[in-house]
This record gives structure tokens, C-alpha cells and sequence, in this order.
């Protein structure tokens, strides 16, 4: 009986420290932690990513003339017929980054049929004949993708080419030369940024 009274005595103390020195751990970790991971590695790839790759790092972003107009990352609306066209967006005509998002539509939605059902009158009437391309009648995930496919962009060359006053194979052959391929030749799909060919677009004289 002795014994284990003075075991008991003996023991409270040393658990009470224990429990003391887990809380100190456990407050210096965080700290710690919060510090190395929530300032200093994000500091860090920040910097790397800024030196070996300051046009990404930077936003992608399009400069005419010295002056900031966009960036490649996202889309921006061109509603006549002399510039090719985005895919729609579902964050308004404005293509606003505050309002990114989809529709959330099911596809047994009557909205979403009638939109699109609408969007493929309005296309087919202005390329009568064609298919017209998915990518043309629905929206992103973001609803700021500034891609197309290269068949969106060649389905729209007759109204461009048009309004221009080229010729299709003009367009055609500009629409090559803007088109991206597969990253690495084997991530995504070969992709049209509006926005660049816009701006090539405008370069071009008669």
C-alpha cells in the first residue's frame, strides 16, 4: 500500500508537465508551419516562377501599343462580324472575372435547350449548310475560356472573311497560324485563342 501511494504522488506531477509540453509543441509547430507554408514556399515558387517565367507568372497578359488590353487566359467579348467570336459564357456578355462560373443547368433543362437550340438557328443561318461546332453553343466551366476549337474558328471565316473583305483562304491560313497543339504533344486539344487572333487580325492590310 505504501508503495502505490507513493507512486501516485510521485506521477501527477510529471503528467501535468507532459501536458504543458504538448501544448507548447503544439503552438510552436503551427507557427512554424504557418509561417514556412503560408508565407516563405508560396514566397518562394512566386519568385522562381518569376524569374523563369515572368509572362506567366505575370497573368499572360496582352499588351497593344504599351498598353495592357487583356490577357490570355481569359475571354472577351467581340460581337461583330469583322472579329471571330468566343464560345458564350454563362458570367454574362461582359465575360466578368468577378462573376466566373457556369450555368449549373442539367441538361433536361428547358433554359439550357432553348439557349442552345437558339444559338444553333442564329449560327446556322449565318453558315448555312455547316455543322455547327459544340464549343460555339455552350459554355465553359469558368465561362471565361478563351479558347476554341479550330473548327469553331474556321466555321466562323465566311462572315469575318466578309466583313473584311478577304478572302477565306486568308482567313484560313491566318486561322493556322494561331492555332495551338497539344501541350507537349500530348496534354489538352489544338485550341484557337480569340483574343491573340483578333489581334493578328487587325494587322493584317489589304
Amino acid at each position: 500500500m505504501h508503495s502505490t501511494s507513493t507512486l501516485a504522488k510521485v506521477s501527477a506531477p510529471a503528467a501535468v508537465s507532459t501536458k504543458h509540453s504538448v501544448w507548447k509543441t503544439s503552438i510552436r509547430f503551427t507557427l512554424v508551419t504557418a509561417l514556412l507554408l503560408g508565407l516563405g514556399y508560396p514566397l518562394l515558387v512566386t519568385g522562381i516562377a518569376g524569374v523563369l517565367f515572368p509572362h506567366k507568372a505575370g497573368g499572360s497578359l496582352i499588351l497593344k501599343d504599351g498598353t495592357i488590353i487583356g490577357s490570355e487566359l481569359l475571354a472577351q467579348s467581340f460581337t461583330s462580324d469583322r472579329y471571330f467570336h468566343p464560345r458564350p459564357s454563362a458570367a454574362g456578355n461582359g465575360y466578368d472575372a468577378t462573376a466566373s462560373g457556369g450555368s449549373n443547368l442539367a441538361q433536361s433543362s428547358k433554359a439550357l435547350v432553348d439557349r442552345i437550340n437558339g444559338a444553333i438557328d442564329k449560327l446556322s443561318a449565318e453558315n448555312p449548310g455547316k455543322p455547327v461546332p459544340i464549343d460555339l453553343v455552350t459554355t465553359s466551366a469558368s465561362g471565361l475560356d478563351p479558347d476554341v476549337t479550330p473548327d469553331a474558328a474556321y466555321f466562323q471565316v465566311p462572315r469575318v472573311a466578309k466583313a473584311r473583305g478577304f478572302s477565306e483562304d486568308r482567313m484560313r491560313t491566318l486561322i493556322e497560324q494561331n492555332t495551338s497543339s497539344r501541350q507537349f504533344g500530348l496534354l489538352g486539344e489544338p485550341r484557337v485563342n480569340i483574343l491573340a487572333l483578333n489581334l493578328e487580325l487587325d494587322k493584317l492590310t489589304k
